[in-house]
């Protein structure tokens, strides 16, 4: 699998685990299964993943919680992505919170519940419309300095909210929303490409919609022999290379066959053509 590498220093190969789907409903409380969750995030490491993401609003606290006690010790090489920055007030229900002194808490919370003297890559979860983004941005570069923080990412921005993060710190990674159907941050994802910043797409299926058998890829994947996930994930892979999705899953047998698009036998032509298709048809 082609790999991407954050920051000049942290290289993973360009698939990776998301962990949101591994909580209860509307992100909230813990996995109905919960060996289940441990077992697809330690073959997802087997199998050669080597991004993990997680937030601590999943949960909250849970995803970084199954982390932790599904990979502690953790791989050398593997790469742990966290967020902080929303709240939680129940399930499906989110407010930002950037003040410095919160920020700051996320980070020494999330630092003892993965077990983790430095954070690899931290996200912004979401820019707190009450508070400065450069002073948000500039807490995190604090903690960075302290050694706490190696990347810096942002969360749901704009290019001009990445410029103007750019002015205070190094940004290694954006993670936006992003799949075949929404695509409004396609001009996010070209800056990102010309800038060297990876672009983590979440939701990269559309919350199973893109998996559908009566979904928008089914008649294209039947076509080339393939599910409609393994095409979905191929066509992101194929915008750019700077491209990370990381698909959620609490299947070992999904898990397994989301890997498995990275190598469909797919030429940059077909992959242009699929891509036509599909925005020529609305989906």
């Amino acid at each position: 699998m082609d790999t991407f590498t954050f920051g000049g220093e942290l290289t993973v190969p360009r698939l990776g685990l998301g962990t949101m789907r591994m909580t209860g409903p509307g992100i909230r409380g813990p996995p109905a299964d919960h060996a289940a969750a441990v077992a697809v995030l330690r073959r997802a490491v087997d199998l050669g993943v080597r991004l993990i993401d997680t937030a601590d609003a999943y949960g909250p606290h849970i995803g970084e919680e199954l982390v932790a006690e599904a990979l502690h010790p953790y791989p050398s090489d593997l790469v742990i992505s966290t967020k902080g920055g929303l709240t939680r007030q129940g399930p499906d229900r989110w407010h930002a919170v950037g003040r410095p002194e919160y920020l700051r808490q996320c980070v020494e919370m999330s630092l003892r519940r993965l077990r983790l003297d430095c954070l690899d890559l931290y996200h912004l979860h979401r820019i707190d419309p009450l508070v400065p983004l450069e002073d948000q941005v500039g807490a995190l570069a604090e903690l960075r300095t302290e050694g706490k923080i190696r990347h810096i990412g942002l969360s749901e921005v704009d290019v001009e909210e990445i410029e103007r993060a750019r002015a205070v710190t190094d940004i290694a990674a954006v993670q936006n929303i992003f799949n075949l159907t929404r695509q409004r941050y396609r001009d996010t994802l070209d800056h990102c490409t010309e800038a060297g910043i990876g672009f983590i797409p979440f939701f990269p299926l559309g919350v199973g919609r893109l998996t559908r058998h009566d979904g928008p890829v089914a008649t294209t994947a039947a076509t080339h022999r393939t599910t409609p996930a393994q095409l979905a994930l191929a066509r992101l892979l194929h915008l750019s290379p700077a491209v990370v999705p990381i698909p959620g899953t609490t299947s070992i047998d999904h898990l397994t066959t989301n890997l498995a698009s990275a190598d469909l036998p797919l030429t940059d032509s077909e992959m242009s053509a699929l891509g036509r298709a599909w925005t020529d048809t609305g989906a």
